[in-house]
């Protein structure tokens, strides 16, 4: 006796719902913790909103290498590594340090006065968002970017697209009207209405998901961010200036002491000479053993599109200028590429888009429990049916029976 070969049809579902038992348990995490970050920005400034804002007065603003003097001063041997400046004088200045040269760990990072230097405070809810993000990139597994959780969640974010393509095939209306396709039917009784609940909502989210798990795959599979920047933008390399041949910060990372220092001013300088008026909020990176040149990346002045945003490189020893580069110049694959963190995020496309990418986030969790539903749904009208058709023929019996 041959057993029967299961349909195309049934092979999907069952794929649908083993992954949704499995995956989806652990796409759901991954998308409340998702959420949470769409907004870290937001609720790390209110967070710190006493300590974002200092009284200039009749004061100067200090020159970037002997701001970072003075706050290498009060760190306790922590080196400040990136310094975020903004046209704002009121604005107070955040400051990354440089990694532990022994294990690798970023200290916390801080805020400073612009004026004197003086040291405002840790930024608060950084350490919880750490948290938040391990828990999102690997689970807060041992091993980190390197252990079984980044595996884990590479694999997850797989099924993801296993999801999209069997949800989308399996839902695929006989009849081809909008009202079946996009608009839930939520008056009907039952299991009919977590169905439609769950994939008229998938239909509309699709897209969403669709850029959410292409982007994040760029981060869990290198072969998958080589042929996608192959794919946006040619060569791993193109449309990026090259380092000029003379550069004597090629190949070899500086110190940034005392000449160091005055190479920093001399970028710095320079920079505010070449953007004028039109540069708002500055991020500078100061030449360390992590970094091989001074970089400014800038965004114009009101504007805090991450898709905006545009890079000076400097020489760490000479503070000559090396590269520059502007977003409207970059083609869209490029830009893409470069802020494919945003994209995953949505604020790459405008704020209502990144909205729509936390909804869609937090949608996740309802995803695996209205499947989850269905499933126990499924389960028990099948055992409901099972034990209902052996009592089938004394029913039939007695119904002719005189």
């Amino acid at each position: 006796m041959t057993l029967p070969i299961p349909s195309l049809r049934t092979l999907l579902f069952r794929l649908h719902w083993a992954l949704g038992l499995t995956a989806g348990l652990v796409l759901a995490l991954m998308g409340l913790t998702g959420a949470l970050m769409s907004y870290e920005e937001a609720l790390t400034a209110f967070a710190n909103r006493d300590r974002l804002e200092v009284t200039p007065g009749a004061r100067t603003a200090l020159s970037p290498a002997t701001l970072a003097a003075r706050i290498d001063a009060q760190a306790g041997g922590r080196i400040a590594n990136v310094l975020t400046l903004s046209d704002d004088p009121r604005a107070s200045v955040h400051v990354r340090f440089a990694r532990d040269p022994e294990t690798r760990a970023r200290p916390p990072a801080a805020y400073a006065d612009p004026y004197d230097g003086t040291l405002l405070g840790p930024v608060r809810l950084e350490g919880a968002f750490t948290t938040v993000r391990d828990l999102h990139r690997w689970l807060l597994l041992p091993g980190g970017s390197k252990g079984w959780g980044r595996t884990i969640t590479g694999a997850c974010t797989l099924a993801l697209l296993a999801f999209l393509g069997t949800g989308l095939y399996l839902r695929w209306p006989r009849i081809h009207r909008w009202r079946i396709w996009l608009k839930p039917a939520l008056s009907r009784p039952g299991r009919p209405r977590w169905w439609s609940l769950h994939a008229v909502v998938g239909t509309w989210l699709l897209p969403v998901y669709l850029v959410i798990a292409l982007s994040g795959l760029t981060w869990s599979y290198p072969s998958f961010k080589d042929g996608a920047t192959r794919l946006l933008a040619g060569a791993p390399d193109a449309g990026k200036p090259a380092r000029p041949a003379g550069s004597k910060a090629a190949g070899r990372p500086v110190d940034a002491g005392a000449d160091g220092g005055a190479a920093v001013d001399r970028a710095w300088a320079d920079f505010r000479a070449r953007t004028g008026d039109a540069a708002g909020t500055a991020v500078l990176t100061l030449p360390g053993a992590d970094t091989k040149a001074i970089r400014i990346r800038w965004l114009p002045k009101g504007v805090d599109a991450p898709s905006a945003r545009n890079e000076e490189r400097y020489d760490p020893l000479t503070g000559a200028l090396l590269a520059s580069e502007r977003a409207t110049d970059a083609p869209l694959g490029r830009r893409l590429l470069d802020n494919i963190l945003e994209v995953h995020r949505g604020r790459f496309f405008g704020d209502l888009v990144a909205l729509l990418f936390c909804l869609a986030a937090l949608a996740m969790p309802g995803f695996a429990a209205t499947g989850l539903t269905l499933y126990v749904l499924r389960r028990r009208a099948g055992a409901r049916r099972r034990a209902i058709e052996p009592e089938a023929p004394a029913v039939a019996v007695r119904a002719v029976s005189p």
